[in-house]
């Protein structure tokens, strides 16, 4: 059998979680990178897989690989604390996989939320970070409401108009809800991420209408013709588009970093510059404003009142996370679905690095 039939894709694979986890930060650990890298990075994907936002799941080992090999993140980075200022610190991330940066961040914020009530920490020379949420979610797991939030190259058109911008600028928030699962929100301030045109390109599925753009701004429906993308909210995408200069201004401006429309994409050419994002990590203590018998008694009576708030017909009436949460029940049951793309690239991982793929439940 040739390297290349022994490669090919499987219709509907299914691969069992904790297995999964286990090849990602095998390989991981094969191309080079330290430990703290590895893990990091293998939780923030799995975050994305076990939730069903795939678009940020374990589909970005592909990508991650290839800038570990080419240098353009750093496999054994030694991130710094600059300073801090009361509730706020920066952090000088050299380089490091993004999950890592906003995974000691968002540890930082906690612990500051922990003295003072609120803490806030601005990345530096960090990189891309994949799903928001989990950074918002480590905060909330900690106690704290979580805030993550980051830039991206251009390729997001601002409202009207016909050329990419902002990046997709993503923005996260969890809230901890006593002992029920966190209120979570994680957004791109896109109509859809980038990852997701990717995604739908891997599975030839067309996009939904009104979220992409061709070059000369046209919208299409068309994976592979996709230039860029529109910014969240159709017909009021001057909202969205506002939203992103937020994420723009926390993430770049007060981190002193590049703005979208300086950044190399993510995608190439140049592969191997370190690329230098900015993020921003924030948690507040909210025992520190009211007692928390009485902050769980609010969530639990507005979440309570919203899922059994009147649906549309033929609607379902969730909050933020529902369906994630539901999502990753049924993938504890029924396995991670892996693409055909990705399905193929770790099968050449596995043969390189004498892996099991599919690895073994």
């Amino acid at each position: 059998m040739s390297k290349d039939e022994d490669v090919q894709a499987r219709p509907s694979l299914r691969v069992d979680a904790a297995a999964l986890e286990g090849f990602c930060r095998a390989v991981l650990t094969a191309v080079g990178a330290d430990q703290a890298t590895a893990d990091a990075a293998t939780r923030a994907m799995m975050h994305g897989s076990r939730l069903g936002v795939d678009s940020h799941g374990i589909r970005l080992l592909t990508h991650y690989m290839s800038v570990f090999e080419t240098g353009r993140l750093n496999k054994h980075p030694n991130l710094r604390f600059l300073g801090a200022f009361g509730a706020v610190a920066t952090l000088d991330a050299d380089h490091a996989h993004g999950a890592l940066a906003t995974y000691t961040a968002m540890e930082r914020a906690v612990e500051l939320a922990g003295k003072m009530g609120i803490g806030a920490v601005a990345i530096q020379n960090s990189s891309h970070f994949g799903p928001a949420g989990a950074y918002a979610l480590a905060a909330a797991e900690a106690g704290c409401i979580g805030l993550a939030v980051c830039n991206s190259d251009s390729f997001v058109r601002l409202h009207e108009g016909a050329e990419r911008f902002h990046g997709t600028n993503p923005i996260a928030v969890a809230a901890p809800n006593g002992s029920e699962r966190p209120w979570l929100l994680d957004m791109a301030t896109s109509a859809v991420p980038f990852n997701r045109v990717l995604l739908y390109r891997s599975l030839g599925r067309a996009l939904p209408p009104g979220v992409a753009s061709t070059e000369d701004g046209t919208d299409t429906e068309d994976a592979d013709l996709v230039a860029m993308l529109a910014p969240l909210g159709g017909a009021f995408g001057f909202k969205g588009a506002a939203v992103a200069g937020l994420v723009e201004i926390l993430s770049a401006v007060v981190t002193g970093m590049k703005l979208s429309f300086d950044l190399l994409p993510m995608n190439g050419p140049d592969m191997t510059t370190p690329r230098g994002l900015g993020a921003c990590a924030l948690a507040i203590r909210p025992d520190a404003f009211v007692d928390k018998a009485v902050y769980e008694a609010g969530m639990r009576r507005y979440l309570a009142t919203l899922r059994g708030s009147r649906p549309a017909a033929n609607g379902t009436v969730m909050a933020p996370g529902d369906r994630e949460w539901a999502e990753a029940e049924r993938r504890a049951v029924e396995g991670i679905p892996i693409d055909p793309a990705s399905d193929v690239a770790f099968a050449g991982f596995a043969q390189r690095f004498g892996l099991t793929w599919p690895p073994a439940a």
